[in-house]
């Protein structure tokens, strides 16, 4: 059986997330018995087994950076990303409140991982066109996808990029 961090939280679901490091973590609600977490996490052996497969691809098709690449990918992407976003704002009239590099977006403030810039062009913008959407549509319903659409009809196939 696979070891996992368990982490107990006030939630009615279970689930089951793969970290980076290769860590796996179930997220659980605080009274549900530990036999029936191990018995989740038994049947979700053959998803986990998907996903580390996907997770050594995706590293070996980008490894992780030495320090002085994320350095410079940070510089890149300081230097690049705000003007993408300048760009891509003036062609949907979609305006952020600000942008940052690392972290979440909240509040139409639009932020990006510095990761984000070991991708082609085509996919970068991919993601900032995606952001600058989520200022009109909050979710990814039928709305967003036909705005993102109507402003990269390529999206699905700039999407495959991503998941090189």
């Amino acid at each position: 059986m696979t070891d996992y961090t368990l982490v107990r939280s006030r939630r009615r679901t279970l689930s089951m997330e793969l970290k980076r490091d290769g860590t796996v973590v179930v997220h659980a609600p605080l009274r549900l018995g530990v036999e029936k977490i191990d018995a989740f996490v038994a049947a979700h052996e053959a998803w986990l087994a998907r996903a580390r497969t996907r997770q050594a691809e995706r590293l070996a098709a980008h490894p992780e950076p030495t320090e002085a690449e994320r350095e410079a990918l940070l510089a890149r992407a300081r230097s690049e990303l705000p003007q993408r976003v300048a760009h891509w704002s003036r062609v949907t009239g979609l305006v952020p409140t600000g942008v940052k590099i690392t972290g979440c977006n909240s509040w139409n403030s639009l932020c990006f991982s510095w990761r984000l810039m070991q991708y082609p062009d085509e996919a970068i913008d991919l993601v900032v066109v995606h952001e600058l959407c989520h200022i009109a549509h909050h979710d990814h319903g039928p709305g967003f996808y036909a705005l993102l659409g109507s402003i990269l009809p390529d999206h699905r196939e700039r999407m495959k990029l991503l998941r090189g």
